[in-house]
């Protein structure tokens, strides 16, 4: 896969941990319709992605909320880097799917040698963290409050 990473990515990562951060990763594909991952499975992995892939939540007695729609080259998973590691949401391709598929064990183990690369690591994946979270929140709202979220959008 060529081309640049994650604006995000881009962002929050010095040009020396994004460079060390990709000798880890392989090149994965997914077909349209494969699940990446399911709501409280081992978040063992995380993808930096091209297509698109959407992350769900399941609803008692519904079918799974669509939460967001991650496009090209965005951070799918964010379980990973937090105990007790699991999914909290589900995520499906949408399109085809191609992507950097990291190990998030050796990430780890890379961020706790080198602590100025985990803190940015860290800063990168709880910025992605608190946008999906108020996005699940707006979205949930939408879906089932009775006056919606109040937002325009």
């Amino acid at each position: 896969m060529t081309g640049p990473l994650t604006a995000t990515m881009l962002r929050a990562l010095p040009a020396e941990h994004r460079q060390r951060l990709m000798r880890l990763p392989h090149e994965v594909s997914f077909p349209q319709g494969a699940r990446l991952f399911e709501e409280g499975g081992r978040a063992d992995r995380f993808w930096i992605s091209t297509g698109t892939i959407e992350l769900d939540m399941r609803v008692p007695g519904r079918q799974p909320a669509v939460i967001e729609s991650l496009g090209h080259n965005e951070l799918v998973g964010w379980s990973w880097l937090f105990a007790p590691h699991s999914w909290h949401m589900g995520a499906e391709a949408v399109t085809p799917v191609r992507a950097y598929e990291f190990d998030a064990v050796a990430v780890r183990s890379m961020c706790a040698d080198d602590p100025d690369l985990g803190r940015t690591v860290a800063m990168w994946v709880g910025d992605v963290l608190a946008h999906r979270l108020r996005s699940a929140r707006t979205r949930l709202l939408d879906l089932y409050a009775p006056y919606g979220s109040g937002s325009l959008r």
